[in-house]
């Protein structure tokens, strides 16, 4: 594997546009996803692959075959192609800094400067490549990073059929980032019996717990008159939601937690006197935590309900994924591999909870079991997002020392 072919790779996924929109119904979310999409269904094919497929919500699918003789069980590798639509993913002008030596980069774009003093991780990279932004998009590294790691990884395999595994799947999808990344995705037509997802961020990430998730529409009404006549009639729905902000846990936020901790976050908001709306996720690893926390929301709004003696407020809560734990704990095997391809290579595992998502987690709970695998990048969902070539170099030897790991476990 070339440090010069992985990165040629990934300028050319991170220059299609693939933002995906939450307020759409359909799969994938956004037209643009299917640029990309289309661009990797053609690619898999050209490298050689097998049973190529894109289906009509742009999924993307393929198959490497085994090539030894005694059964292996199959595996798979899934990353997600589109990018978060928090920060613009168009137009991206990447920046290429070779033999980095350890201090601020400036991102050329913006008066924006990447700094050792804000970003400790990059001390570690002195001397490496690393890929940023201009300061004026995201870098989109979550997730085409992983995806550029999965390509690799298959077109080495290819290229080297010395290197012996067994049945290799490989998947792609919409829409990660809005939390419906595997909502049709068809497990059985992938076939594997588990898979990783290539999405964790610094080297040696391994992960197989993440958050339970779910999002909430708080909704605050008010009533509008005239200013000037206003007194003993008007409503201000803007400070019912003032008070309903501030009878949450003020440190029970992203900023303020870490590790196991969960947390409430109002991350958007417009309001008007007549009528407000709050957008929260809402996020635990501990099961009863995460109902206990969707509890408290509602608890809230009846309360203001009962305060204001009408409907001040109503909420609408919906799960969106679960924690991956219960479902790959069964078969902690699966990470114990991925712990030994990372040793054999030199590389030393983290293994910790994940605070977010991925596709795996949903599809742990479709019957995939699905931990998570480094894919090298940092600062995800802003323009000082950076991953390091070297990176994800190793995340493309990882893939293919997994695939050697099991070929020759083959009692797994």
């Amino acid at each position: 594997m070339k440090k010069e072919e992985i990165l040629e790779r990934f300028i050319s996924y991170i220059s299609i546009d693939t933002e995906s929109a939450p307020e759409s119904d359909t799969t994938p979310s956004s037209e643009k996803q299917w640029d990309l999409a289309r661009k990797l269904h053609l690619e898999l094919i050209k490298m050689g692959m097998q049973e190529v497929s894109i289906d009509d919500n742009a999924y993307v699918m393929a198959t490497l075959p085994s090539n030894v003789e005694h059964k292996v069980p199959t595996i798979g590798f899934i990353s997600h192609f589109d990018t978060t639509p928090d920060y613009t993913g168009k137009n991206i002008k990447p920046q290429v800094i070779e033999n980095y030596d350890g201090g601020d980069i400036p991102l050329k774009g913006s008066d924006l400067v990447l700094s050792p003093d804000d970003f400790q991780d990059l001390k570690q990279y002195k001397g490496q490549t690393l890929i940023t932004t201009d300061g004026t998009t995201l870098l989109a590294a979550d997730d085409k990073a992983g995806i550029t790691e999965i390509m690799t990884a298959m077109k080495y395999l290819i290229d080297n059929p010395q290197v012996k595994h067994g049945t290799i799947k490989v998947g792609f999808t919409p829409d990660e980032e809005i939390g419906r990344g595997a909502h049709q995705f068809d497990v059985k037509k992938f076939g594997a019996d588990w898979a990783y997802t290539m999405d964790g961020s610094q080297v040696g990430e391994l992960e197989y717990e993440n958050f339970n998730a779910a999002g909430a529409v708080v909704t605050f009404y008010g009533k509008i008159v005239h200013p000037g006549y206003a007194k003993g009639k008007m409503i201000n729905s803007m400070y019912i939601a003032q008070e309903f902000i501030d009878s949450l846990p003020r440190l029970e936020t992203p900023e303020h937690t870490e590790g196991y901790q969960g947390f409430f976050h109002l991350y958007q908001m417009k309001g008007s006197v007549e009528k407000t709306e709050l957008q929260y996720i809402i996020r635990d690893h501990d099961k009863e935590h995460f109902e206990a926390r969707k509890a408290v929301m509602q608890q809230l709004v009846d309360t203001l309900n009962e305060q204001y003696d009408r409907k001040a407020a109503s909420i609408e809560i919906k799960d969106q994924y679960f924690n991956m734990r219960e479902k790959v704990e069964p078969v902690m095997h699966i990470v114990d591999l991925a712990e030994q391809a990372m040793k054999d290579l030199g590389i030393t595992p983290i293994i910790k909870p994940i605070r977010g998502g991925t596709d795996g987690s949903q599809l742990s709970y479709m019957g995939l079991p699905c931990p998570n695998i480094f894919a090298g990048g940092h600062n995800f969902h802003g323009p000082y997002e950076y991953v390091p070539l070297e990176s994800m170099l190793k995340a493309s030897q990882v893939i293919v020392k997994i695939a050697e790991l099991v070929a020759q476990n083959n009692d797994t």
